[in-house]
């Protein structure tokens, strides 16, 4: 049994580790709307200048695997949502309509990771039917029950969690439990930054270069190149935030692949597929 044991395991190691070598993706960010208006930058940067401003934008990325796997980092928002109007949102394409510029469609999205469950990063969702999605346990447990208990907090949309609990019971949820996790092959989760209650930012490791999508865990340059963190309004634990910033540095050979969440900066720092598409490497 055992001389037919041991080729079987040493066949199975190393088909994992090809996969795994394999599993490299392209990585792109897609801009589909912008802040219609110019803010503040104490908006999202505790104790900014006053004088500073910031030209803010929403945008998902894109890990395209040349595995059969295509995933979103985060979805984005339908223009009918009711706190898109705080923003005077201008120049919004849906988000599924920006994948055909990449050679894909909805229906070809494998995966939805989840950074957190804000409106502006989840209420999409439901335009990619084939996706499982991804999300930290605590960071659900605590979006679909507490935040709704007077003394919760959260920018959240009361459809976003029914569109949550939709996914759940028909079996496309899966719960994240904990930090420096790897869900799929090469993408890894990492918590901390307590944007929201778990919020998470993702790790796509390709090869020598790591690429850290951080999403809201890190809103701006400014907040990176500071160390600052968003303000009290927008994250549990300011000193969190700051500490969260820190270990992605340490995770990272370049701290140009910490990739913020809402700063049209980045869309000059890396190739243009289009004037709304980049290719982070």
């Amino acid at each position: 049994m055992k001389k037919l044991f041991l080729p079987v395991l040493v066949i199975l190691i190393n088909t994992i580790t090809v996969f795994s070598q394999n599993s490299n993706y392209e990585v792109y960010a897609i801009k589909y709307a912008d802040v219609g208006v110019t803010l503040p930058l104490s908006v999202l940067v505790l104790d900014a200048p006053e004088s500073e401003k910031i030209n803010a934008i929403f945008m998902y990325w894109l890990l395209k695997g040349n595995n059969g796997k295509n995933i979103l980092v985060d979805a984005g928002f339908l223009e009918d949502i009711e706190q898109a109007k705080a923003y005077s949102v201008t120049n919004y394409v849906r988000p599924d309509l920006m994948l055909p510029e990449l050679g894909l469609k909805a229906e070809d999205i494998s995966d939805i990771i989840l950074t957190h469950p804000h409106w502006d990063h989840m209420d999409g969702v439901d335009l990619f039917p084939n996706a499982n999605v991804w999300i930290q346990k605590k960071d659900y447990n605590y979006f679909v029950a507490d935040a709704w208990q007077k003394d919760g907090w959260g920018d959240f949309n009361e459809r976003d969690v029914l569109k949550l609990v939709k996914l759940n019971l028909a079996g496309k949820l899966f719960l994240i439990d904990g930090d420096d996790k790897e869900i799929i092959p090469n993408i890894k989760v990492y918590t901390g930054s307590q944007h929201t209650f778990e919020s998470q930012y993702v790790m796509v490791e390709n090869g020598e270069n790591k690429i850290i999508l951080a999403s809201d865990n890190v809103y701006t340059y400014y907040n990176l190149n500071n160390l600052k963190s968003a303000p009290k309004n927008e994250t549990f634990d300011t000193n969190a935030y700051v500490k969260a910033m820190e270990r992605m540095k340490t995770l990272v050979k370049d701290v140009k692949f910490i990739i913020p969440g809402h700063d049209v900066l980045l869309f000059s720092k890396f190739p243009k597929i289009s004037e709304d598409i980049i290719r982070i490497d």
